[in-house]
């Protein structure tokens, strides 16, 4: 045999000398990943080291020579960095925080549950793919940061995503190490005698067993689900194997491991969340799960128990096209899942309808996006671009409202600055703006005086950061070039790729057809002549992984790199292997300008170029998710406008043109044009209002505020106040909902008029008047409203505004209604009148879309 087989475990840890301590602590709190001096401290223990073992604190420690760590437990010095990082650890986990302050009467067990697929919180626990991952290690941070009492669920993969390599002729080759779990920052969670914690979760034929992993982001834990277990066979420890791995059967799974087995988790763990956030569909499992529990707990009937945890739960979808949402066949599902839900009570029927725009469509496949959605009174896009693009694939789900009254909200993503901030600029901003910017990054105020940084130290910092990332780059490129040659490289060769002081462009980001990562390739010559200008040369650092399966996403990578290898790009473009955080970091901390060019409007959101700014870095790029709400002319560019033509390829080519036109005329120009002091004083104006008006904008701080004002305090509220007195709240709210779907049918718009004529001045007022028909129902079970508009091509109003009536009392047998519009508007407008239910205990969109129109 190969190996012998295991019989029995054992762990063995390694003692620090006991004046380094410390470092265990430090090293198992990934607050490190944004606080500069932890990591620092790290490096100075081995630089290679530190490198080599991918910033892992743990491994550094355990793999540093007993002599080493004894030299440092006789440094002085090094003593009195650890002293000071250990306490701002203390310090930081201590500090009164903003949710705390802002809500101080919330309920101590109060608890978010932050449920994803993947985590990016750090290059060294390998969980994530791109940028939805890296978004979610960004709200946990954001979230320990503010202090909320949030709680991350995700899975912990073995083996991760992949890591890239490219054959010699540029096609990308995955591999799949795999990970030791015991040497990262990750705690098993075990119960009082010490046994790992185990949850189960039924499989068809079998049940499957997870144990759970601990990671600490600041005050935040992250609870991790690992099925590789003896308990189980082999494929089924091999479920949490590899992230977005498998066919379609593994997902399944998956996402039941993650939903359902994360529920059950918290529930192991002691912790009863009062909000669940579904981070994009793969969660939405969870949904079932928690109607279980609470029926469980409560001794009631499904419907109580969905009235009030559809007021619990939170979606946040990052799909701008159907075809990126998770879909399975019924039969798969209700293999799968028959006796999850039997134990719900959830009829398989039942089930099935939550996953469709029609219920009783039994051609329509079942869409996690969908369970998610018709289970969250609180659902949101993530950019106002895509939450309006969302509102248009699901409006046909309130066929009565209008697609722009979509109960779907837009919370538009950000980034954690501390994570992305070189600490040459975080340096910079610490000299001359104070240290509110680390505190309160959404905080306009904070940037304030950013216009007062002096010229020349702002472009030193920016010349160093380019430096620094063309010394990266040549790094990378003599380890793979060493690696996939077997021989040294010439320095001459070496040194000649990039230029130190050139304009330098990136593009990194998972490698999707739709992104067009060869867009810049549409005019080869042209490009050839702009990195060949020895006047105003400009370079490009590309970086990217494709999906496994995705060989159109592979053909894209080939070109570039056979465009640099073969087609004269050689020192002036560069193709970075294995893209991760790492190599992200050192890109938006060292480019000039973020390129990014998706085929309009399918970038949901895309927050790569967000992290350029508090860089000092600008963007260029397609009016497309964040970027549509973020551009000003004065602080970028734009790559054409907001038209779509409904060819691709015209789209294309207009897209290509518009590109080299922006560079050749507007950014080119601009970088190179230098004052009489040498400086670029147009472009650094640029990058002022850039940091000024983005970097609080586009903030996971600012993200996470509105998280918490708009969906997680108003659902922690909805679902007490429904939970509460035996939950009387949520029975009185199934008979309103019963007692209206009833009566709607006799709800009827008698006669609706105006004051003053058709003709108003501007600043007038409009008095509006209705007569209602209300049938068996009160005025206070509903909400008239005067809906007012300009007037299309169709006589469809609009950009429209509605303004509530107040109830007036009863004349000639109907209810009537009254409202002042105010005429603030010039030009052509129109009116109608509508009727809506009215609860305070319901989300009348989302639970009960009914509207009477005029």
């Amino acid at each position: 045999m190969k190996h012998p087989k295991l019989s029995h475990a054992f762990e063995v840890i390694s003692a620090l000398p006991a004046p380094l301590a410390a470092l265990d602590k430090l090293a198992a709190n990934y607050r490190w990943t944004w606080h500069h001096e932890t990591r620092d401290l790290f490096r100075a223990i081995d630089k290679e080291l530190w490198e080599a073992v991918e910033r892992n604190p743990v491994r550094l420690i355990a793999e540093t020579p007993p002599e080493r760590l004894n030299q440092l437990a006789n440094d002085a010095g090094f003593l009195t960095k650890l002293k000071a990082t250990a306490q701002a650890l203390d310090e930081y986990l201590a500090a009164p925080t903003w949710f705390g302050e802002t809500y101080p009467s919330v309920p101590k067990d109060t608890t978010i549950a932050y449920f994803c697929a993947e985590f990016g919180v750090s290059e060294g626990l390998p969980i994530y793919s791109g940028g939805l991952g890296v978004l979610a290690g960004d709200h946990l941070k954001a979230a320990s940061d503010l202090g909320l009492p949030l709680v991350g669920v995700g899975l912990l993969y073995s083996r991760g995503y992949f890591r890239q390599r490219l054959s010699p002729d540029g096609w990308q080759q995955e591999f799949y190490p795999t990970a030791d779990f015991y040497q990262m920052p990750l705690k098993l969670m075990r119960d009082a005698e010490g046994q790992a914690i185990r949850i189960e979760v039924e499989f068809p034929d079998r049940v499957v067993t997870c144990q759970i992993w601990r990671a600490d982001i600041g005050r935040v834990p992250l609870y991790l689900l690992d099925s590789n277990v003896l308990e189980n066979e082999p494929t089924d420890q091999g479920i949490t194997d590899t992230l977005y791995g498998g066919d379609q059967e593994m997902r399944l799974r998956q996402e039941m491991i993650l939903g359902i087995g994360g529920m059950r988790a918290l529930r192991a763990l002691g912790i009863q969340p009062t909000v669940c956030h579904m981070n994009e569909g793969h969660a939405a499992f969870l949904t079932l799960e928690r109607l279980r529990q609470f029926k469980q707990d409560h001794d009631c009937d499904l419907s109580v128990a969905r009235e009030v945890l559809i007021n619990g739960n939170v979606f946040t979808t990052h799909t701008p096209v159907p075809a990126g949402f998770d879909v399975f066949p019924p039969d798969l599902l209700e293999r799968y899942l028959s006796k999850t839900v039997n134990d719900a009570g959830i009829p398989v029927r039942e089930l099935l309808g939550m996953g469709r725009i029609d219920p009783e469509n039994e051609g329509e496949a079942f869409n996690m996006a969908l369970l998610a959605l018709k289970n969250s009174n609180y659902v949101n896009g993530v950019s106002k671009l895509h939450a309006s693009v969302t509102r248009g694939m699901f409006g046909g789900l309130w066929p009565d409202y209008p697609e722009d009254e979509a109960p779907i909200d837009a919370v538009t993503n950000g980034i954690h600055t501390l994570t992305w901030i070189s600490r040459r600029f975080a340096d910079l901003y610490d000299d001359n703006l104070g240290t509110m910017w680390r505190r309160e990054p959404h905080n306009t105020e904070a940037w304030a005086d950013v216009d007062d940084i002096p010229d020349d130290e702002l472009w030193s910092t920016i010349e160093n950061g380019r430096a620094d990332l063309v010394r990266f780059v040549r790094r990378r490129l003599q380890e793979d070039t060493e690696r996939r040659h077997m021989s040294r490289v010439d320095f001459n060769v070496m040194s000649s790729i990039l230029d130190p002081h050139a304009l330098t462009i990136g593009f990194a980001r998972r490698f999707a057809t739709y992104k067009r990562a060869t867009l810049l390739l549409a005019d080869k010559d042209r490009l050839l002549r702009l990195i060949s200008d020895t006047d105003k040369p400009i370079q490009f650092v590309f970086a990217g992984k494709s999906h496994p399966r995705d060989d159109g996403g592979k053909n894209l990578i080939q070109e570039i790199v056979k465009f640099v290898e073969h087609g004269g790009g050689r020192t002036r473009m560069v193709f970075l292997e294995d893209y991760d955080m790492a190599v992200a970091r050192a890109m938006v901390q060292g480019v000039d300008l973020w390129l990014n060019n998706p085929r309009r409007p399918m970038e949901a959101s895309g927050t790569s170029g967000m992290k350029v700014v508090p860089n000092g870095g600008l963007n260029c790029s397609i009016l497309d998710g964040w970027w549509d709400e973020g551009y000003d002319p004065e602080c970028g560019w734009a790559i054409g406008d907001r038209s779509q033509p409904f060819d691709e390829g015209q789209q294309d080519w207009l897209d290509s043109r518009a590109l080299y036109g922006v560079l050749e005329g507007e950014i080119i120009p601009r970088f190179y044009d230098r004052g009489a002091n040498g400086l670029p004083q147009g472009w650094l104006k640029m990058v002022k209002k850039s940091i000024k008006t983005l970097a609080p904008q586009f903030s996971t701080s600012r993200m996470v505020h509105d998280y918490a004002t708009k969906f997680y305090m108003p659902a922690a509220e909805s679902y007490r106040r429904l939970e509460a007195d035996g939950l009387q709240g949520a029975r009185s709210a199934l008979d309103y909902k019963a007692r209206v779907r009833a009566a709607w049918d006799q709800v009827r718009i008698v006669n609706v008029s105006h004051s003053n004529g058709q003709v108003q001045p501007i600043g007038s007022e409009l008095i509006v008047r209705a007569a209602v028909e209300l049938g068996s129902l009160q005025p206070s079970d509903v909400c008239a409203e005067v809906v007012v508009g300009k007037i299309g091509p169709n006589r469809d109003l609009i950009d429209t505004q509605s303004t509530d009536m107040a109830y007036q009392g009863v004349l000639d047998g109907n209810h009537t209604f009254e409202a002042t519009v105010m005429c603030d508007r010039r030009g052509y407008q129109g009116y109608t009148m509508r009727v809506l239910p009215k609860n305070d205990n319901i989300v009348i969109a989302h639970e009960l879309p009914l509207v009477r129109w005029e």
